[in-house]
Formats: structure tokens, sequence, C-alpha cells
């Protein structure tokens, strides 16, 4: 029988984001999975509510973080890796196409510290890696559309497919980062539908799709292929590549844009501080007269 993990799912309502504590029932060897450090785009302030949550339930419970894993570099919520290494040890680790994406942005917001070669992170994984945790095994799963680093990790019966895929009513991903790409999405989502029906896929975001209450983060490989309101099957990849475009000219930027992209390509460090010991983040000047960065719309 395969050995099952122990899944616990830490909700933040004002960025609409599922964080996970996985952990391996023999040793109690855990990974947290995209844990989110809040941010009041208004006034400057970080609070760190979400990722104390976690911390204290692998605490009361004796487990022992050992990986903080990124599904990607996020752009509507600043990454608390940093701060849960710093109270846990653990290491961080992220696709390795993450040095595309920080070679896309790091002209864009001027960003001279940053080296676009993933050293910000402790471990770059490459699509087939199996990280141990405990007596079980994380697979990593390359994911790449919504952006070019996007994994999903596979723990048992389970995957963990970051912004890959939203619940069935829902849908799917954006594709129009800088990178991304809505014909690699098809095919990045096709091939977690391809698992055994009965996987567990465990979403990144909820948003409560129109006519729905609660909020939910947990669906099947079946479900997904009967029911996703995008890509159930039947839906061809032209057809998607159609729906996806329409709907992301229609998307807003998410109000964190800015400040996660710059936050989470340095896997969760601010930049460095000025003259005066302060830090500070940047917001590039989109002025017709000199010319616009790179375009980087959000979720």
């Amino acid at each position: 029988m395969t050995q099952q993990a122990i899944i616990e799912a830490f909700f933040d309502q004002p960025t609409s984001t599922v964080s996970y504590l996985v952990t391996d029932p023999r040793t109690k060897d855990a990974a947290v999975i995209d844990p989110v450090l809040g941010f009041d785009v208004v006034t400057g302030e970080v609070d760190t509510r979400s990722a104390d949550a976690i911390v204290a339930a692998a605490e009361r419970n004796s487990r022992r973080i050992v990986f903080i894993l990124e599904t990607h570099a996020h752009a509507d919520h600043l990454s608390a890796a940093l701060y849960i290494k710093a109270k846990t040890g653990a290491a961080i680790a992220i696709g390795e196409h993450i040095r595309d994406v920080q070679s896309i942005f790091k002209p864009v917001f001027g960003a001279d510290d940053l080296v676009p070669d993933g050293r910000d992170f402790d471990r770059l994984l490459v699509d087939g890696d199996r990280l141990p945790l405990g007596a079980l095994d994380v697979e990593v799963l390359h994911t790449p559309g919504h952006t070019p680093a996007d994994v999903s990790y596979r723990v048992a019966d389970a995957v963990f497919v970051g912004d890959t895929l939203f619940m069935p009513d829902y849908g799917t991903a954006r594709a129009d980062f800088p990178g991304g790409d809505a014909r690699l999405l098809y095919r990045s989502i096709r091939r977690l539908l391809s698992l055994p029906p009965d996987t567990k896929l465990l979403m990144c975001h909820d948003y409560k799709a129109p006519g729905r209450d609660d909020y939910r983060w947990e669906t099947t490989v079946a479900e997904q292929r009967a029911h996703n309101v995008q890509i159930h099957d039947g839906v061809t990849e032209d057809e998607f590549v159609a729906i996806r475009r329409a709907r992301d000219a229609k998307l807003k930027a998410p109000t964190l844009l800015l400040p996660s992209i710059q936050v989470n390509i340095r896997a969760g460090r601010f930049p460095p501080a000025g003259p005066d010991g302060k830090r500070y983040l940047r917001i590039p000047i989109k002025d017709p007269r000199t010319g616009t960065p790179p375009r980087a719309s959000g979720r």
C-alpha cells in the first residue's frame, strides 16, 4: 500500500491563497508549499500571521519543516519562504526556470542586486526530480504556461498544482505574463489530467466561481476532465487558446503584482537597503514619452 501524506491547508483570505503543510506520518518530516507573507500595499506594512500559523501547526504536532516549495514566483502575494527558513532552517526550492523569470524582470525593476541564476534559492528543481520527505517522495512536474517556471509537486496520490489549474467551475490560470504561453499551459494541464482519475489535485487559489458561496481547493483528475469550464475533455488546444486569450484580455493586474514579483524572484527577500538603511520596492512608470517596461499583467 502506498504511504500517504498528512496534508493541512491554510487559506489566506486577503490573497485567496492556499498554502499547505505536507508531512510524512512516519518521520514527521514536512514541507511547506507556497507560504504567504502578508503585505499592505498602502502602508508598506508586513505581517506574518499566515506563515506563523503554519509554523505553529508544525511545532504543535512535532513536525520538522525541511523544505519550502514554491510552485512559481507568484504575482498576487508575497512569499514567506525566507521568513520560514529563518525560523526552521528549511531549504527553499523552486523550478529551475526561475532563472528565465529573473532575467525577464531584472531590467523591469532595475534590480541591480539580482543575479539571474537562481542563487537566491537553495535548490533549483528539474522536471522528474524527486525530493525525499521522510519515507515519501516529492516528484517535480514542470508545468509551464502560466509562467515559464511553474512546477507541480506530486506526493503519493496528491498533486499540488500551483496556479496551473483552478477548481472546475472556475477554470485555469491566465497565460499573459511575460514568458506565459497558453499553448504550453494547455499541454501542461493535459499532462496533469493524464494522471490516474482519482488523483487529488490541490489548488493554490480559489476565488469562488459565480453561484458558489464557499471556498474550495481540492478536486480530482476525473472531476477536472469532466467538468472544468475551460479545459474539460473534448476541448482542443486551439479552442483552449482562444478561450484563454479572450479571458486574459479582460483581466486586471492583481493589486500586489509589483511588490510580489520583486520579492518572489528573490525567494522572499526584499531588495537591499538603501543608504538610509531602509528597504524600498520600485514602481516602473509607464510613460509613453519615455517608453514602457515589458507587460507584466497578473493573475
